[in-house]
């Protein structure tokens, strides 16, 4: 998104009660893409080009296509539009009923290529297909710019560049006419109203034609049926007669919907038939893909306000919602019978080779390598205190790498890796058995957190329960990690020791009067026991931890005085953070959470809390039933009921199936969409219900009867 773009927009939204000016909304539409590039087919049928995060290359900022009949332009974001995906792939159809004809168009992204096919069928027969071309506009800003670009011109391509990015739009058909234009001009930007795009051409503006990245092309119809491509490149990477080769290949090998269709498929896993919720399943798998870098880290979601404006960014990598989505489909990838081994194994690759010197791992990444990315939370780099410093995704990640050491996941330094992370967890374990002061998972506040206590619960429980054969000796120099070399020599037996001291340290959080944990204790040494769905991560913990004492068999770690606490818990806040009106049903973030509100008094629903909220129940009802303890019914219920929120059909589900960060009571939806976090949850909570707790669906059944 570029400067322009942004001001545009706030021209046409400044004033609006849940839309936020100056941003570059994808709460409609549907992505293309997977693994590279990120292509996002507004519901207008509008592109623009999200991967930067991913491949480092900017793309389409601004795009419209039109239909043309003579001298006469109908723009189709201007026509009555429906859109699907094709099938369980990332193939979009979008369809445009003008008044003389409708155009069908599919769209697919393939790697750094992106395919626009648009097929016409004219509804007056008079019309002399030969008269009529598709129009396609489109702006592109190589290596992010929109100023110093230069355009060379092909018979069927034009190739825009800057210096190390160099972009190309190619036609199958070739071009009847080609011209550049420009950007908004200063009067332009400086003018009340919002500049339409393109402008007619202007004789007197000769450089224009070359010296922008702007293209407004007609291509022509074949047979009704014109086919574009853009395709984005590195010079030190891709010469140009290799990019022109690729998209003649390309206009080859997919001549028509269906071999689109089989192109878009190999892109996705498969999910069986049998799948449980399966057009859920498939969903997922499909967001997860659109938000993954080559490298296998994930943007958080299309990042819609690269300003900063009203946000800090999505297109980054947390290591916390990373290393949870990964955790949540190594669970949920056999009990649905799917072959992630691929994507196993560069998670477990990526999160070794960004684990910091100490131990941890930083704020944020370039998910396309690792990269440190623009954060406020990096002070284990900085000099001075430690507290903007989010302990939680190195809890986070530790949890995940033990449980793909357990599965087979075999990645070189995975062992060093989690030897240093043991040591760096314990210089962040206070000697009461919670963490040091750092800030939490929602990024806004400081404080000792039960949700980053759980994500140190689960992590050394894990660790405890696939840490045999850790050594020290796997670190090259112990002496190097701060703390790796007082480590005792049964490393697994040590974490075990941590894990029941974080187990027994919880008491100091629980709240009686409310009976639920509080969120934190505050700089002061208060309790703020506000309700906060963060803290929803306890239940997951505690069964990790359970694991440890059944795999002694003693029947469970967790002692019926914590599970009546975490069944007071999970109930507390799960009744007091529901939130329904008549447009929407869900879990608001916490107590007093007023980020993002716009005009609304109130919090907002957000589709992770309620997600959240979904598992948390799940997990506690396998512990519950784990103990034979007759609550397990209830609390299956209970996950179902939140799940159906975010399911397709439910009110925090959006038509396109994404699951957006958060919606406004009136069902408006808003911040980054799609969101991979509660898709990977919502993914693994109905892999949980199916294979661990399907006896309990017809009993809850039989209850509500």
């Amino acid at each position: 998104m570029q400067l322009r773009d942004a001001l545009d927009d706030y021209k046409r939204h400044a004033g609006d009660g849940t839309r936020f000016p100056g941003e570059r909304r994808t709460v409609s539409g549907r992505f293309s893409g997977g693994n590279g590039r990120l292509v996002h087919v507004g519901d207008d049928g509008e592109l623009r080009d999200f991967g930067y995060p991913l491949t480092g290359r900017t793309g389409l900022v601004r795009s419209r296509i039109g239909l043309a009949v003579g001298d006469e332009v109908a723009w189709l974001d201007e026509a009555e539009t429906s859109q699907r995906y094709v099938g369980d792939t990332a193939l979009v159809e979008t369809v445009h009923e003008t008044p003389r004809a409708t155009v069908t168009r599919h769209d697919l992204t393939l790697g750094d290529a992106h395919l626009t096919r648009a097929s016409v069928e004219f509804a007056d027969g008079d019309v002399d297909p030969a008269d009529a071309s598709l129009v396609v506009y489109a702006r592109f800003a190589p290596d992010g710019r929109d100023d110093r670009v230069g355009q060379l011109r092909y018979d069927d391509a034009v190739e825009v560049y800057h210096a190390d990015e160099r972009d190309f739009l190619a036609s199958a058909t070739g071009f009847a006419d080609l011209r550049g234009q420009l950007p908004a001009t200063f009067p332009e930007l400086l003018d009340d109203d919002p500049t339409e795009l393109p402008r007619d051409r202007d004789g007197d503006r000769y450089e224009e034609e070359r010296l922008s990245g702007e293209v407004i092309a007609d291509v022509p119809f074949d047979d009704g049926v014109a086919t574009v491509a853009t395709l984005l490149t590195d010079r030190a990477e891709t010469d140009r007669e290799a990019a022109r080769e690729r998209l003649a290949d390309l206009f080859a090998d997919l001549d028509d919907v269906d071999a689109l269709a089989e192109a878009a498929a190999d892109a996705l896993p498969s999910v069986p038939e049998s799948a449980p919720a399966r057009e859920s399943v498939v969903a997922d798998l499909r967001v997860l893909s659109l938000l993954s870098a080559p490298s296998g880290l994930r943007i958080a979601g299309p990042d819609f306000d690269p300003y900063y404006e009203h946000s800090g960014g999505y297109g980054y990598t947390w290591f916390r919602d990373d290393a949870e989505i990964s955790g949540f489909l190594l669970g949920a990838a056999d009990a649905v019978d799917l072959d992630l081994d691929d994507w196993h194994a560069r998670s477990a690759r990526m999160y070794v080779d960004t684990q910091r010197p100490d131990g941890s791992w930083p704020h944020r990444v370039w998910p396309r390598n690792g990269a440190l990315a623009p954060g406020w939370a990096n002070a284990r780099i900085e000099d001075g205190p430690d507290v903007d410093y989010q302990a939680d995704q190195t809890g986070s990640v530790v949890a995940y790498l033990a449980r793909a050491r357990a599965t087979g996941v075999d990645v070189a330094g995975l062992d060093a890796t989690l030897v240093a992370a043991l040591a760096g967890l314990d210089r962040t374990l206070e000697p009461d058995g919670r963490p040091v002061v750092c800030q939490n998972a929602w990024e806004d506040s400081a404080g000792r957190f039960a949700h980053t206590a759980a994500t140190f619960l689960e992590a050394y429980s894990e660790l405890a329960r696939h840490g045999e054969g850790l050594s020290v000796d796997a670190l090259d120099d112990p002496d190097a990690v701060p703390g790796a070399a007082s480590l005792p020599d049964d490393l697994a037996a040590h974490a075990r020791d941590r894990a029941r001291e974080v187990y027994d340290a919880l008491d100091d959080l629980w709240v009686p009067e409310r009976g639920c944990y509080a969120v934190r204790e505050t700089l002061d040494g208060g309790i703020d026991d506000r309700l906060d769905s963060a803290t929803l991560a306890l239940a997951a913990a505690h069964r990790s931890f359970d694991a440890l004492g059944a795999a002694d068999g003693e029947g469970g770690a967790v002692d019926d005085e914590r599970l009546d606490r975490l069944v007071s818990h999970v109930e507390t806040v799960v009744d007091g953070l529901s939130h329904e009106t008549d447009d929407i049903a869900g879990l608001i973030r916490y107590e007093g959470d007023g980020w993002r509100r716009a005009d609304q008094l109130s919090e907002k629903v957000w589709t992770v809390s309620t997600a959240w909220g979904a598992n948390a129940c799940a997990e506690l009802a396998a512990l519950l039933a784990a103990h034979d303890d007759p609550r397990a019914v209830e609390m299956t219920a209970r996950a179902r009921d939140l799940l159906a929120h975010v399911s397709p059909g439910g009110s925090l589900c959006e038509p396109t199936t994404y699951l957006p960060e958060q919606f406004f009571d009136d069902g408006t939806p808003d911040s980054a969409t799609p969101l991979g976090w509660p898709h990977a949850i919502r993914l693994a909570t109905v892999a949980l219900l199916d294979d661990e707790l399907p006896q309990f669906a017809d009993r809850a059944a039989a209850d509500d009867d």
